[in-house]
């Protein structure tokens, strides 16, 4: 009698299948046998598409003359690391008793394509099918035995993962060796490599760095008043009624709540303060639903945000907890949904899950919660996988990071079939000599879902605003007993981290900016939930993204990149929506509503474009714009290049320094003054940012100048002879200087007061305006952005002048009369110091290499 011959993407899922099938001695040599099956694995993938070379001679060569590269058919080659396992499918395979075939690899793209490239390169003809596993438990196992799918029916799967994968081929092979040709100078190599998903991945982090970079903040002043009305005290802020509801165009920045003038802000003080005026507000109820059940994104931005995560790490986690401990169904699902049929399921697991969760759990089986629901049983938002859930296997051993990742997916399972929060609203408008303000609570009158997560999560999301608002009689007044005007910044846009990023790559069609064409790609993203980990780290390895603690940033050769293909003409590489578009036409390929061959003639013709436009380009070195500067060396006209500002003679300056990218203004200036600064932005090669004034040196060496390193008298000179107000030690005059705020008696040959500020303070600007709020009111308003030395987070806090001149922060804090003001009782950030002095030491120190000059 024949042997059919069972193959898994890993060992341990071949072992599982053994397992679960019974009747194996030991497996020797990672193969289980018996009179009827041959269970093996493979360890990912085992085979690979060659390299242009090893098609043909002549694609050795990295030029461009040899380019676009396009197999008629493309060949496989062993991966080295993995020969051996190889090796030991290919005799399994060609053993005369194996009569069939058993496709147990991961159920999805990837894992189709490890056993058809297996197969292919084995040139075997035996019959196939397939076992498709949502979940590793032994009965989930034996039923997928029991319900084997045909090869026929995964054919379009498959077609779409051989189309995925020659893609990438053809766009990375094509697009790095044409990209490389032009980065790469006489007797250098610059390896520029891009991709069909990484590369316009990339373009969403890099547009968001520029839009940092050339960020200019704009200060604005908003008003708040202390209203008492008969009911008691409460706060609002002043607002603009015109601005949001369509009674004049606004600007990208504009806010109901901004003032651009600070007189108009001191005169709406003036006009309001003391006065009395009428009072209306609104309460109405709303309902807040439960979240979906996790997809693998939704997992991955979830873990990022709460415990710092990479998505690779989630990812690894999640899959453990699938393969090894049988606790959850499969991790790589774009699925938030489960099957209509699954509820007898659904009730099993739970009831398994009593012991873990009892309260949460029992209330749901007591309750008869378990119901036909299209938020969460809908077949028709099920594609080949549904979403995570725990499967009810109970796990034991489990690490503390895979302990966090199963409670965060066991609580969003059962708060799915909970009732909604719900909340009562309050908008309360202030109106006083004509001026409007506005005042807004959130109150929890029902948790719902948010019992499951206990109590601190309740408080959190029903704390919105100015919380237990008592309500109004009709016609009531409020007269203002305080009135404050609070000076505040325009912020530039945070930088991505892996959470955002996740949540970019998901929803790239939505970066479209045309609408119709936006809303046909409202699905499309840019790659899958299984390979977006992948793509990430991917950047990271090729030194495109640096992480710094949370933050993913663009590193100078990401810039370098982009100018390229800007300059070249190739912006098609960069473009989210096309690539989205790609990967939503290789989902039609699985579904069959789209074909093989027409997705890569459209690869196809996009490599010839590449090629097309790298040639009509040229070099780099060819693009050179004119600036109105000429060399302090020998007089010749400066240019810009893509990588430098560069004389005819020699002379040169690298675009990016410590990773910051040099403006032509800025390099004009440097040139024309012979120094600038201070500058931020800079960051250590530990990933620190820092800020420093730059000098020019004889030769054309630019020389990093920190705050210590000036001489003396450098660091006495006043860059703006505008008083900031009064020093709180002596009474004297506070002036600006290059690198700090100080009295004007501190700025002394010999100092008589020793009141100073550094502009820097844990690595976030200071702005005059900001310190003039200080010495006025001795506390500024709340500041976000600050880097706390030890945990790397960002956080926000007051700044307030203590005793003797010193300052410290201050952070908001929760009151008795709103318990549930969300983000209230935040503890200070650890590493920001719990006193004054700890918490500003050494504020306006860039390095603790003091005096020192660091050479470009």
């Amino acid at each position: 009698m024949g042997k059919t011959l069972i193959i898994a993407e890993k060992p341990s899922v071949a072992a599982d299948i053994a397992s679960a099938i019974g009747g194996f001695p030991h497996g020797r040599h990672d193969v289980y046998e018996n009179d009827r099956y041959l269970i093996s694995s493979a360890i990912g993938h085992l085979v690979e598409l060659c390299r242009p070379g090893e098609m043909d001679e002549k694609h050795k060569g990295w030029s461009l003359e040899h380019l676009p590269i396009l197999p008629s058919s493309f060949r496989l080659r062993p991966i080295n690391q993995t020969k051996q396992r190889l090796d030991l499918l290919l005799r399994l395979l060609r053993r005369a008793d194996v009569e069939r075939l058993i496709n147990a690899c991961d159920a999805g793209r990837e894992g189709e394509l490890i056993f058809r490239y297996l197969i292919d390169y084995a040139n075997v003809q035996k019959p196939i099918d397939r076992l498709w596993l949502q979940s590793m438990t032994p009965e989930a196992i034996r039923q997928a035995l029991i319900h084997l799918r045909p090869q026929a029916e995964m054919e379009p799967l498959a077609q779409a993962a051989l189309c995925r994968s020659e893609s990438d081929w053809l766009i990375g092979i094509n697009g790095t060796r044409a990209l490389t040709a032009l980065h790469s100078r006489p007797g250098g190599f610059a390896l520029t490599p891009v991709g069909r998903v990484q590369t316009p991945t990339l373009a969403v982090v890099v547009k968001r760095d520029r839009e940092i970079q050339d960020f200019r903040p704009r200060n604005y002043w908003e008003v708040h008043g202390t209203f008492q009305a008969s009911s008691g005290s409460y706060t609002g802020r002043w607002f603009d009624p015109a601005i949001g509801a369509g009674k004049r165009p606004e600007a990208p920045e504009e806010r109901p709540e901004r003032i651009w003038e600070e007189a108009k802000a001191r005169a709406i003080r003036e006009k309001c303060f003391g006065k009395s005026g009428p009072v209306s507000e609104e309460r109405k109820v709303l309902l807040q639903a439960p979240p979906a059940f996790f997809d693998l994104t939704s997992l991955q931005r979830e873990a990022n945000g709460r415990f710092g995560f990479s998505a690779k790490r989630t990812l690894q986690i999640s899959q453990a907890l699938y393969e090894t401990h049988k606790a959850l169904t499969y991790p790589r699902t774009d699925s938030r949904h489960l099957p209509e049929d699954y509820q007898p399921t659904v009730r099993t697991v739970i009831e398994k899950l009593v012991s873990l969760w009892n309260g949460a759990a029992r209330a749901i089986l007591e309750n008869g919660w378990i119901r036909p629901n299209k938020r969460i049983f809908d077949n028709a938002k099920v594609s080949d996988h549904f979403a995570i859930i725990p499967t009810g296997t109970l796990p034991g051993g489990l690490d503390p990071a895979e302990r966090r990742i199963y409670d965060l997916v066991c609580k969003r399972f059962l708060a799915a079939f909970y009732p909604s929060a719900r909340f009562e609203a309050v908008s309360r408008i202030t109106t006083i000599e004509h001026e409007q303000f506005r005042t807004e609570g959130k109150i929890l009158r029902d948790p719902g879902w948010l019992a499951v997560y206990g109590r601190e999560a309740a408080a959190e999301a029903g704390g919105e605003g100015e919380a237990n608002l008592a309500p109004l009689p009709d016609g009531a007044t409020a007269r203002a007993e305080a009135v404050e005007v609070v000076g505040l910044s325009t912020k530039p846009p945070p930088h991505f981290t892996e959470a955002t990023l996740l949540s970019a790559m998901e929803n790239a069609g939505k970066l479209v900016e045309e609408e119709q064409l936006r809303e046909a790609m409202a699905k499309k993203g840019l790659g899958t939930p299984a390979t977006r980990a992948a793509i990430i780290e991917g950047l990271v390895q090729e030194e495109y993204l640096h992480r710094q603690a949370r933050e993913l940033l663009a590193t100078p050769k990401a810039f370098a990149l982009f100018d390229l293909l800007q300059a070249a003409g190739i912006p098609v590489l960069s473009s989210p929506e096309m690539t989205g578009d790609w990967e939503w036409k290789l989902q039609q390929i699985e579904r069959g509503s789209f074909t093989r061959p027409r997705f890569m003639e459209e690869i196809s013709r996009l490599t010839h474009q590449i090629v097309d436009d790298a040639r009509r380009f040229g070099s780099a070195d060819a693009y050179a714009k004119p600036m109105d500067v000429k060399s302090p060396v020998d007089g010749s006209p400066l240019v810009e290049t893509l990588y430098d500002y560069r004389s005819a003679s020699g002379f040169r300056i690298n675009k990016f320094l410590a990773g910051r990218l040099l403006t032509r203004e800025e390099v004009s200036a440097l040139v024309q003054q012979g120094e600038i600064g201070p500058l931020s932005g800079f960051r250590s090669r530990s990933g620190q940012p820092f800020s420093a004034r730059l000098k020019l040196g004889p030769e054309g060496k630019i020389t990093f100048v920190f705050p210590e390193s000036g001489s003396e008298g450098e660091s006495r000179q006043i860059v703006n002879e505008e008083s900031l107000g009064s020093c709180p030690v002596d009474g004297g005059a506070v002036y600006e200087t290059a690198t700090a705020y100080a009295c004007e008696h501190a700025l002394k040959e010999t100092p008589s007061c020793s009141f100073r500020i550094g502009k820097q303070i844990l690595s976030r600007e200071i702005s005059r305006e900001e310190i003039a709020q200080l010495l006025r009111e001795r506390k500024t308003g709340l500041l976000p952005g600050f880097l706390s030395r030890k945990t790397k987070r960002r956080f926000s806090a007051f700044l307030e002048l203590k005793e003797g001149g010193k300052i410290g922060f201050a952070f908001e804090k929760r009151t008795p009369a709103s318990p549930s003001a969300k983000g209230a009782s935040r503890r200070p950030p650890k590493g920001t110091g719990k006193t004054s002095a700890k918490a500003t030491k050494g504020l306006g120190k860039q390095s603790s290499s003091r005096g020192r000059k660091k050479k470009n």
